[in-house]
């Protein structure tokens, strides 16, 4: 059964950086691509990153480019998000989830439960 837990959020300035970590249930990442997306207030949910389950290749969204890094650790069933030179609009809720990567739209995912964490709050502010 999936189950997907994020942690990491919090309020940084801008320029700072922060990790976001999503833990999923064993055998998730051999099973499932694992991706990142974001909600700011008023704002429809957009994709940010994916990692796949396959052979670890990755995607990211224009507006973090450069900037994010996602990466996996298979001993930790944990995909993490590395967040730098944080800018305010990068503020909003992160939520992982597991589906498929697609290149175009960052990533699907099926209506299964538990597909998606509970999301944490990621505030950049001066």
């Amino acid at each position: 059964q999936l189950h997907l837990v994020e942690s990491g959020g919090g309020l940084v300035q801008p320029g700072e950086s922060l990790r976001l970590s999503c833990e999923v249930s064993e055998f998730t990442l051999d099973l499932y691509a694992i991706g990142w997306f974001r909600q700011a207030p008023g704002k429809e949910r957009e994709g940010v990153s994916c990692i796949s389950a396959t052979d670890g290749s990755t995607y990211y969204s224009d507006t973090v480019k450069g900037r994010f890094t996602i990466s996996r650790d298979k001993a930790k069933n944990t995909v993490y998000l590395q967040m730098n030179r944080l800018e305010a609009e990068d503020t909003a809720v992160y939520y992982c989830a597991a589906g498929l990567c697609r290149q175009s739209i960052i990533m699907v995912v099926p209506p299964e439960e538990g597909s998606w964490g509970q999301g944490t709050q990621v505030t950049v502010s001066s």
